[in-house]
């Protein structure tokens, strides 16, 4: 079936940012060949190896942002947990435990604005060293908004790759969270870069953001060039004020992990958190949608499918899981 697309991307030209909208909109045969397409690129790119994350939620609760689906934000009501920094055994025990169920990258994320320098940050950065010394893993964190030296901080203790989303598109992110500026998001990806750290800068879809701006956040992670996109759908949390959002449908998010795959062929993506309730039975044509990876175990505040569940799947979808 003719793909100009795909001839397009494979060719080695970008697509605009009208051509990646009928991504978004591709229905029926079309989208048979769009995920033809993305099935190809990721092949091409990856073969049919598959790289799996897992998180530990550090430190939960009580953020002074306020994006609109956090279950963590002061300004909503929710049940979600509230605790301190875990200690540094705990974070160690996370990462092993990651390992062990084959996670690539393991991420130490903390709730808040960012992590200043002192007690928190010590603790971090003395669990990253062990991680790099214990493990086989490559460690990763997720601190907030970062300042130049501890950026070069968590580079020095063997922090591989740094964490941090946009969310959404620069066009729509005053609807998500007022509490402070998109560009200081953007910053800190370029802070990270600086420090010679690798960048993982995704967003999460599904929060009344439309299909053009989806297209205008991909757009921006790849003139970023990120290292790896993490590709998140809303799973409403009671007490936020998204609590009664409809969830995509599973073609939907499709079609967004194949706009990624078409608009950055070579990096890494991965399907993150709410997989579960928006993909449901389609949660394995992700692989052919184009995504090399996906996240195992649970989520900041929301439980995963089980390892065992996840385990078949891969095998059903004919990928090969990449360990550390």
């Amino acid at each position: 079936m003719n793909n100009p697309l795909l001839e397009k991307v494979t060719a080695g030209r970008p697509l605009s940012e009208t051509e990646a909208l009928t991504i978004l909109q591709a229905r029926g045969a079309a989208l048979t060949s769009i995920l033809a397409g993305a099935h190809y690129l990721r092949e091409q790119a990856f073969g049919n190896r598959i790289e799996l994350c897992s998180i530990i939620n550090a430190k939960s609760g009580r953020c002074a942002e306020n994006c609109s689906f956090c279950a963590q934000s002061a300004h909503h009501r929710t049940t979600a947990p509230v605790y301190p920094l875990k200690s540094e055994d705990e974070l160690v025990a996370g990462a092993l435990a990651a390992a062990a169920a084959s996670s690539h990258c393991y991420g130490i994320v903390t709730s808040g604005t960012t992590i200043r320098p002192g007690p928190e940050l010590d603790r971090i950065l003395a669990a990253l060293r062990r991680i790099r010394q214990e493990t086989p893993i490559e460690p990763s964190a997720s601190l907030g908004l970062l300042d130049e030296p501890t950026a070069q901080a968590l580079a020095a203790a063997g922090c591989v790759t740094y964490h941090h989303n946009l969310e959404t598109a620069r066009s729509f992110f005053p609807q998500v969270c007022t509490t402070h500026d998109y560009e200081q998001d953007v910053e800190t990806v370029r802070v990270a870069k600086r420090a010679g750290m690798k960048v993982c800068c995704g967003g999460i879809f599904g929060l009344g953001e439309s299909l053009e701006q989806r297209v205008e956040l991909a757009m921006t992670l790849r003139d970023l060039a990120v290292d790896s996109v993490p590709l998140n759908f809303l799973n409403p949390v009671a007490g936020t004020p998204l609590e009664g959002s409809k969830l995509l449908t599973p073609l939907d998010c499709v079609r967004i992990i194949a706009l990624f795959r078409y608009l950055l062929p070579t990096t890494r993506i991965a399907v993150c958190g709410g997989r579960e309730h928006n993909l449901r039975e389609f949660q394995s044509w992700i692989f052919m949608a184009g995504a090399s990876g996906t996240m195992v175990g649970n989520y900041l505040t929301t439980t995963g499918r089980n390892a065992e569940t996840d385990l078949q799947m891969f095998d059903d979808a004919e990928v090969q899981v990449h360990a550390c």
